[in-house]
């Protein structure tokens, strides 16, 4: 019951948030749901204990614990906490494009963004955001050789991190995240999920952006 199930324990949120706050020396942040269902969003009486007890920053997901990650985020709630504190709020919650980026900032008020399953097998969405904020225009996609070199260094230090069979087996995740959109039949996936060695899973990603390539100067000719 840890985690956003507090949320039905102002209570008990109320003792954490102090103890945790006079027990170190460094800035404590939160992140919490907008509620634990939809009936009960209590995300504004949680803020204010936050800012309370000294809380420096809070994190928003615009999803109740009970909606998990299913259907879509709301920012109504969001923005209710932002105008009832003055703590700074991070917006969070489905935000996956530069466009849904600006609208749930000028929606919420929110003084900034986290982005979690928006950069899953996409780190360039902060880049582009940043250059949409900036210009108001997307900026092209990346090649295929930007997005084989950095899947390729990212699945290299994943292996190394977690090492062994637990690196190999954890990369094929975030592999799926980068080349969903290239393997909708999930061949490719399929294979590769059942490589065993960390070299053997580079030297397929490599082998699969070579045939990306060349399919893709076969169609633009």
């Amino acid at each position: 019951m840890a985690g956003s199930a507090l949320l039905q324990f102002p209570t008990l949120v109320e003792e954490i948030l102090d103890a945790v706050v006079n027990s170190v020396d460094v800035p404590v942040t939160l992140k919490i749901r907008t509620g634990w269902d939809l009936d009960n969003r209590n995300g504004v009486q949680i803020a204010k204990l936050a800012q309370q007890y000294n809380i420096q920053s809070l994190a928003v997901h615009g999803r109740t614990k009970a909606c998990m990650y299913k259907g879509n985020a709301e920012y109504d709630t969001i923005r209710a906490i932002k105008r009832a504190v003055d703590i700074p709020v991070i917006a969070n919650g489905d935000i996956t494009s530069p466009e849904t980026a600006q609208h749930v900032l000028q929606h919420t008020g929110a003084d900034g963004l986290m982005i979690g399953r928006g950069a899953q097998g996409n780190p360039w969405i902060f880049r582009e955001i940043l250059h949409f904020f900036a210009t108001g225009e997307r900026m092209p996609e990346p090649t295929l050789s930007e997005q084989c070199t950095v899947m390729l260094e990212h699945v290299a230090n994943v292996h190394e991190f977690y090492g062994g069979i637990s690196g190999v087996r954890i990369a094929r995740k975030h592999v799926g995240w980068y080349i969903a959109k290239y393997d909708q039949g999930r061949e490719f996936r399929g294979q590769f999920n059942a490589i065993d060695d960390a070299a053997e899973q580079l030297n397929a990603l490599e082998m699969f952006y070579s045939r990306l390539r060349k399919n893709m100067i076969f169609s633009v000719a």
